[in-house]
């Protein structure tokens, strides 16, 4: 069986291990998560000249942000006209904008700050794959063009030659959008952090935060931070008993497997302008290339004992959708997860005077993270919530009733889903 190993930390150098928090720090802002929000956040706070203590449970990229597709994706999961039904026009419109200039924020960031992303900026793929995802395609242009963004549909032979294979006839081609390593981009980001200023520790798991006068002292094991400002920057890798956050969401894994390089003319038909994709199955597939020609193919799913079957998955949708290239040796395969909610829609919160905290990115962490870290750093220095891409919601009201359950039954479903396709029961 092929073992586990994330492929994007074996095309960055391994980074010096920042120590542990000792003892007790002054700061104004302590930021906890070294994913891309707490980073986004440190460094946006550290550029204003705020001092910043920054704690990581593990090591810096551990949870989602090192394990992510590495798609640069605007929006949601959502449509926009379904976010402006969820949370009104006026408050729709505003993350539908926001969301939609993520991508171009992103990619600024890894330019102001010389960050070797290894990224692409040639536009994502959203594939329909039956009638049914075609019309979504159609109806997300829709959409989309009227709110003024740079997005076209692709059809026929033009589709083909984009994503490479004849089994999708529609796509949409988002043009904001990109790729990236996404554990290149975290490590860019700490590294620019620490430039600025910012003390990051690693291995410094918060087990408690107290009101201490007028500030608030964040506790670990081994220290503590007296601080003015905390962002809780933990999502779906939020851990201790000390924080309700997880309560706001339920956990969906996804799996990823990587070729070796591949080379040769069936290979390089296969997203020839190294666009990103994904299609509009219930259970969506991710198709991308790395920069050495790697071909990835990821989808929600995977827990424990079932390796076997999303193996048989992966060669199952390799030969759908790219015949030609016949049998391929497998070279990485990992899982992670992220915070998942039934609308698709992140929440922020204010949990007390001078706390934020965010989660339920749905599997859009690269660009959400990065917009959500900007956006605390700029509500933290002046307190105008017009800084924030939505309105903070109360955390007992988004509690997620039965989420252990839901998630043990949202991952029975997509079993049973991709046991479907490799059956030949699901299209």
């Amino acid at each position: 069986m092929l073992q586990e190993q994330i492929l994007w930390h074996t095309l960055v150098d391994a980074p010096a291990r920042q120590l542990h928090l000792a003892g007790t720090l002054q700061a104004d802002v302590c930021v906890i998560g070294a994913g891309y929000t707490g980073l986004s956040a440190a460094v946006h706070l550290a550029e204003a000249g705020r001092r910043v203590v920054l704690l990581e449970s593990s090591h810096i990229g551990a949870g989602g942000s090192g394990r992510n597709v590495g798609l640069v994706n605007a929006g949601t999961w959502a449509r926009p006209d379904d976010l402006n039904k969820y949370l009104g026009e006026a408050v729709g419109e505003k993350l539908t904008a926001a969301l939609g200039a993520a991508p171009k924020l992103v990619f600024d960031t890894i330019d102001r700050l010389g960050i070797d992303a290894q990224d692409t900026r040639t536009g994502n793929l959203h594939m329909g794959h039956n009638a049914v995802g075609e019309a979504d395609v159609d109806e997300r242009f829709a959409q989309l063009s009227r709110r003024g963004a740079d997005v076209q549909v692709l059809s026929g032979a033009k589709c083909h030659e984009y994503c490479g294979t004849t089994s999708i006839n529609k796509a949409l081609l988002d043009k904001r959008a990109g790729t990236i390593n996404p554990y290149a981009y975290v490590l860019g980001l700490a590294a620019a952090a620490m430039r600025l200023g910012v003390q990051l520790f690693e291995d410094s798991a918060v087990n408690g935060i107290e009101k201490q006068g007028s500030s608030w002292l964040v506790k670990t094991a081994t220290g503590s931070v007296a601080c003015d400002k905390v962002v809780i920057a933990t999502n779906a890798y939020t851990e201790g008993e000390w924080t309700k956050l997880l309560q706001t969401i339920y956990f969906v894994c996804y799996y990823q497997i990587a070729t070796e390089p591949l080379s040769g003319a069936a290979a390089e038909r296969i997203l020839p302008h190294r666009n990103g994709s994904w299609d509009t199955r219930q259970a969506l597939s991710s198709i991308r290339r790395d920069q050495d020609g790697r071909l990835l193919l990821g989808t929600v799913g995977l827990s424990d004992n079932k390796e076997a079957l999303y193996l048989l998955w992966a060669n199952t949708m390799l030969h759908k959708y790219f015949p030609d290239l016949g049998k391929v040796n497998w070279q990485y395969r990992w899982c992670g997860r992220f915070g998942f909610t039934d609308d698709h829609i992140m929440r922020i919160f204010e949990p007390a005077p001078g706390i934020v905290a965010a989660t339920a990115y749905n599997g859009r962490g690269i660009t959400t993270g990065t917009l959500i870290g900007k956006a605390f750093a700029d509500y933290l220095q002046t307190d105008n919530r017009d800084a924030l891409p939505l309105p903070f919601r109360v955390l007992e009201e988004c509690t997620v009733p039965y989420r252990e359950l839901r998630a043990t039954v949202y991952d029975a479903g997509l079993a049973l889903y991709h046991a479907g396709q490799c059956l030949r029961i699901i299209a």
